[in-house]
């Protein structure tokens, strides 16, 4: 057990009142911006100079826009780079708009490869390439091959920084090579072997090399079973390779089977979070994260999902228009059926959130459609009768009519049956033909939910009641 040192865990003033080295408060924004609106530069200075690159970024979002700016020119020569790879695409784009490409170039050079080309892919052509004439020669060609990649695909993904030695080499040789060479990977954990024409053949991992005397041959320790990555890959199937592997890192080849890179986890957890963030936003009918942009830019991005809904709806208010006649005669009806639609709506929202992250996962599957199919059936047929007893004996009670709380209670069952089904084969049809299910899901399960539920409750109501 050890002995805590003398006035371990005992905090200092300064200490205490001290910017945390993670995560941000309210307070800490709060006298930051008053700090930037006073230009006390000392201050500033003082508080930040601990915190972590991902904590600035967050902190530049929360600042009021006009307070961006001032700020970075307090901070000039004083950020990580990592900063501007951390913030959100919209504020970035900002403030690099009042960059000079020199300016840019300075930051985006320090950066990771990945990190860099997905700064740079979000700017115009001209000014693209302004940047990249303000950046040495070698790291410009690095940049540019990193930028002719596909969109979304691992050669974006990938670092070209890496461990690649020879199967004839033991590991002292390794251990000798790695000290002597002053430009190996800021981070690593496994060393590839290559044959002859630079073809992975192996890897070992950075523990096992460690562990093993010098005169060990490489070839003797080394992993035969990889999983190599073809440099066109979508980075949702490597990060799919990623977590069913349970990978830390794995190699990029090209066309014909060189090494030419490396993806490592960190990169994939970003991959992971962008993928679940962009799915989430979908489903919403929401085509990109807006919280940071302007108003113009936020209403333009929502307004086609929402024309679409428009047409949906009317399609539902079409189908109620042909039981006018049965509304109007009993006034009960026109309060009870938002409940039916609603409480579809909701089933199928369940089911296709489930189905759609199913699909992303590859957790759903042909194999396994009709099973999966056939217990959301019987999930949805529990929850339909459980409910339908419930809002049918409400009904009857209010308003002392046991019909309508029995035509109220078979619509419900008929509702969130077809709900869950839709929510089941809405998405997974979606997939077959290539369009994303994140996308149309929601808007197709919801008009068919309603259209079922309206058509449904008032085509009982005429038959029983009229």
């Amino acid at each position: 057990m050890e002995v805590p040192e003398k006035n371990a865990g005992v905090i200092s003033s300064e200490e205490e009142n001290a910017t945390p080295t993670y995560g941000l408060s309210d307070d800490t924004v709060q006298e930051i911006q008053n700090a930037v609106d006073r230009n006390d530069s000392d201050f500033i200075h003082a508080q930040l100079k601990n915190l972590h690159s991902a904590d600035m970024a967050d902190l530049i979002e929360q600042l009021k826009p006009k307070l961006r700016l001032p700020f970075l020119t307090i901070m000039k020569g004083r950020l990580d780079p990592d900063v501007y790879s951390d913030l959100d695409e919209n504020v970035r784009e900002h403030l690099v708009d009042d960059m000079e490409p020199a300016e840019i170039a300075s930051f985006v050079n320090e950066l990771e490869l990945d990190d860099a080309v997905d700064i740079l892919e979000n700017f115009e052509e001209d000014d693209q390439q302004e940047v990249l004439k303000e950046i040495p020669p070698d790291d410009r060609a690095v940049l540019e091959e990193g930028l002719s990649f596909g969109e979304d695909s691992a050669g974006r993904l990938m670092q070209r920084d890496l461990i690649a030695v020879p199967e004839y080499w033991n590991i002292g040789q390794t251990i000798d090579y790695m000290r002597d060479t002053s430009d190996l990977p800021q981070e690593f954990y496994e060393i590839f072997v290559v044959d002859p024409r630079h073809h992975p053949i192996g890897s070992v991992p950075l523990n096992r090399a460690m562990r093993n005397k010098r005169n060990v041959a490489v070839r003797d320790i080394m992993d035969t079973e990889q999983k190599l990555i073809p440099v066109d890959m979508d980075q949702e199937d490597v990060a799919y390779l990623f977590q069913q592997y349970r990978l830390t890192s794995a190699a990029v080849v090209n066309e014909d089977g060189a090494l030419i890179g490396v993806i490592t986890v960190d990169d994939i957890v970003d991959v992971i979070n962008e993928e679940a963030e962009e799915d989430i936003l979908r489903l919403g009918g929401v085509s990109e994260d807006d919280l940071f942009g302007s108003a113009f830019s936020t209403a333009r991005a929502r307004f086609p999902w929402l024309f679409v809904n428009l047409f949906t709806a009317s399609a539902a208010s079409f189908a109620i228009s042909f039981f006018d006649a049965t509304m109007q005669a009993i006034i009960a009806l026109a309060i009870l059926m938002p409940i039916v639609a609603s409480m579809g709506g909701n089933a199928g929202t369940q089911t296709l959130t489930v189905a759609v992250r199913a699909i992303a996962t590859k957790e759903l599957t042909a194999a396994n459609m009709l099973r999966i199919l056939v217990k959301e059936i019987m999930v949805a047929l529990s929850n339909g009768c459980i409910f339908a007893l419930l809002v049918g004996t409400i009904a009857w009670l209010w308003f002392s009519d046991p019909l309508i709380g029995i035509i109220i209670a078979g619509a419900m069952v008929v509702n969130i049956l077809v709900a869950g089904i839709a929510g089941m084969l809405v998405p997974v049809t979606l997939d077959r033909f290539n369009i994303d299910p994140a996308i149309a899901s929601s808007v197709f399960v919801t008009m068919m939910t309603d259209i079922v539920g309206f058509v449904g409750f008032l085509g009982l109501a005429t038959v029983v009641l009229l």
